[in-house]
């Protein structure tokens, strides 16, 4: 393993992980109100096209840092369509 792979493996650890607070903290709180669908969906498409990018290159710290990060963002996803409250209706 070259120093540029033990790079890029570091680089995507900690870009990965830093989904990890985000994640537990809506699990824990049942509350998604602050996070962004629309943020959230195009962050998703742009890590799959990573992940398809690093795929195609075969570069694996690409391909698995963008794996590990697209489960963890739609985990988040989901949880925000799962646990966003629903706007309460307009008074008249």
């Amino acid at each position: 393993m070259t120093t540029i792979d033990l790079l890029g493996y570091l680089a995507a650890v900690l870009t990965t992980c830093s989904f990890l607070p985000q994640a537990l903290l809506v699990y824990r709180s049942k509350n998604a109100d602050s996070i962004s669908l629309g943020m959230y969906s195009v962050f998703i498409l742009g890590t799959l096209s990573w992940l398809a990018y690093g795929m195609l290159l075969g570069a694996w710290p690409v391909t698995l840092a963008n794996a590990v990060t697209l489960s963890l963002a739609l985990w988040i996803l989901v949880m925000k369509l799962r646990y966003t409250r629903a706007a309460a209706p307009a008074s008249t």
